[in-house]
C-alpha cells in the first residue's frame, strides 16, 4: 500500500474530504450527514484513494462505467480530439459527431434512423417526451411507479419513486404499476399471471385517461434503480401492442440498461420489441465525458422535416463526448465487451448469487441478467418485510471494509460491475459480499 501523501500537514485524502465538506453540495443528501468515499484513481474494475486503499467497483459508480475505468483507447481518443477541436456549436457539421451517431445506430434496429444528442440521460428523457408530444399532438405520458428517469422537470415527474413527490411541477404525467412478481400488486402467483395482469392494468389506465390524450408510454426497458426488474417474457411486446392500438409513442429508457449492461447492446434486443424513441447515456461512453441522446424513428423524425423542432442544447454532440463514444463503441466491438458481460452474468454472477441466496437468510430474492443484478434483503423471508435502513448501512460498511464498493438502494444491494469485469473479479466480489452479509447477519 502506498504511503499517505501529505500537503501542508494534511494527507491528500483528508484534504479531499475537507474541501468536499466545506464547498460541495451533494445530490439526494442531507448535507450534514454526507460522508463521501474518496476516489483518486481507477483502472478497469478497480478504484483507489490517495493512500492506496483499493476497492473492487461493484457499483460502476452510478451504473455507468460499462467499459471500466481509464480505458486507454477512450482516454486517448479524448486527448486527440481536445488537440484537434475541443468544442463546436451543435448547428455545425462535425465528423466526430457524425461518426458517433453512425456507431450508435449501427447497433439499433433499422427503423431508428436519427440521433438527437443531449448532455445526459435526464435531458434525453425530456426531449423524448417533447418529441412524442409534438409528433402526436397529445399531452399525457404514462410511466411506471417503480422507475427513475432523471432529475429535470418532466423526467423527474415521469419517475415513479419518492424523488418525484417534492418535484412535481410538470404536467400530464400518469403512473402505473409494472410487473414485479416478488412484490406483486396484482395478487399474482406466477410470472405469466403477473405479466397478463400488468398489461391489463396498463391498458385500463390508458383507456380511463382517454387514449386520445396519451402521447407516450415511457418505460425503463429494465428498471434499474427501482430494483433491476427484468420484465417477464411478453410484457414489452404487450406494451408495444397497446401503444400501437391507440397510436401512442413507445419510449424505452436505456440510459442505465443500454450498451452492454444486460449482456446486449440494447436491453430491448432480448424482448422482441422495437420502440419509437430510445433514450441513452451512461454506458454509451461510460461517462468519461457527459453525453446522452435520443434515437428517433424515421416516422417521428419526418414530422420535423418542414417543421422546426423547438429544442436544443449548447453542448449537444460535444466533440470530446463524441470522440469518447466512437472509441468506447469501437473498443466494445473489438474486445467483445458486451459478450463478456453476458458470459459473466450467465456463468458467474447468476449461479453465484443463486448460491448466495441459499446460504444467506437475509436474501429474499436475486434477479438480473448480464452485469445487472439486484440482491433484495429482507428481515423475514416469509413476510418479505424489507430490512431496516440501518441494516443496509451496516452491509455497505462491511463491504467497504473488505474492499468492495457496492451500489445500495433501498433494501437492495445491486451487483453491477463494469462490463469488462473478469470472471475471477466477479467471483471475488461475490465472496466479499457473502462475507459482509454473514457479518451483518451475525451481528443482528
Amino acid at each position: 500500500m502506498a504511503a499517505p501523501v501529505e500537503v501542508d500537514g494534511l494527507t491528500l485524502d483528508a484534504e479531499t474530504v475537507a474541501l468536499d465538506r466545506a464547498h460541495v453540495f451533494h445530490s439526494w443528501s442531507a448535507q450534514a450527514r454526507v460522508a463521501p468515499l474518496v476516489v483518486a484513481g481507477g483502472s478497469g474494475s478497480t478504484v483507489w484513494d490517495h493512500a492506496g486503499h483499493t476497492y473492487l467497483d461493484f457499483s460502476s459508480q452510478l451504473v455507468n462505467t460499462n467499459i471500466g475505468h481509464q480505458h486507454p483507447r477512450v482516454v486517448e481518443a479524448i486527448r486527440e480530439q481536445a488537440g484537434l477541436l475541443a468544442t463546436i456549436a451543435p448547428a455545425t457539421a462535425n465528423l466526430t459527431r457524425g461518426r458517433a451517431a453512425a456507431a450508435i445506430l449501427g447497433h439499433a434496429p433499422d427503423r431508428l434512423t436519427k440521433v438527437f444528442f443531449t448532455n445526459a440521460g435526464a435531458d434525453a428523457v425530456e426531449n423524448a417526451i417533447r418529441l412524442a408530444r409534438l409528433h402526436t399532438g397529445r399531452d399525457k405520458v404514462v410511466s411506471h411507479y417503480r422507475s427513475y428517469h432523471g432529475n429535470t422537470g418532466a423526467a423527474v415527474v415521469a419517475t415513479g419513486d419518492w424523488r418525484r413527490v417534492p418535484n412535481e411541477y410538470a404536467r400530464g404525467h400518469v403512473h402505473v404499476f409494472g410487473p414485479y412478481l416478488y412484490r406483486s400488486e396484482f395478487w399474482a402467483t406466477a410470472l405469466e399471471e403477473e405479466c397478463e395482469r400488468a398489461l391489463r392494468h396498463l391498458e385500463r389506465i390508458v383507456q380511463c385517461e382517454g387514449p386520445d390524450s396519451v402521447a407516450a408510454i415511457l418505460l425503463e426497458t429494465v428498471p434499474g434503480t427501482a430494483g433491476v426488474l427484468v420484465p417477464p417474457p411478453g410484457y414489452l411486446a404487450g406494451v408495444r401492442e397497446i401503444a400501437d392500438r391507440y397510436g401512442i409513442v413507445l419510449i424505452l429508457d436505456e440510459v442505465m440498461a443500454g450498451f452492454g449492461r444486460t449482456g446486449e447492446w440494447f436491453a430491448f434486443d432480448a424482448h422482441d420489441v422495437v420502440p419509437d424513441l430510445v433514450t441513452f447515456a451512461k454506458g454509451v461512453n461510460s461517462g468519461y465525458v457527459p453525453a446522452g441522446g435520443v434515437l428517433i424513428s424515421s416516422q417521428i423524425a419526418a414530422t420535423f422535416d418542414e417543421r422546426v423542432f423547438p429544442g436544443g442544447l449548447t453542448y449537444s454532440g460535444h466533440p470530446l463526448a463524441m470522440a469518447a463514444i466512437v472509441a468506447a463503441i469501437g473498443a466494445m466491438e473489438d474486445e467483445g465487451i458486451v459478450e463478456n458481460a453476458a458470459a459473466v452474468g450467465r456463468d458467474v454472477l447468476g449461479p453465484g448469487l443463486a448460491e448466495l441466496a441459499e446460504r444467506q437468510s437475509l436474501v429474499g430474492e436475486v434477479r438480473g441478467t448480464g452485469v445487472f443484478w439486484a440482491v433484495e434483503l429482507v428481515a423475514d423471508r416469509a413476510t418479505r418485510e424489507p430490512v431496516a435502513p440501518a441494516v443496509m448501512g451496516a452491509v455497505r460498511a462491511a463491504c467497504l471494509a473488505r474492499g468492495l464498493l457496492p451500489f445500495v438502494a433501498d433494501n437492495r444491494v445491486h451487483v453491477v460491475p463494469p462490463c469488462v469485469v473478469t470472471p475471477d473479479e466477479a467471483r471475488e466480489g461475490l465472496a466479499l459480499l457473502d462475507e459482509a452479509l454473514t457479518e451483518v447477519t451475525t451481528d443482528l
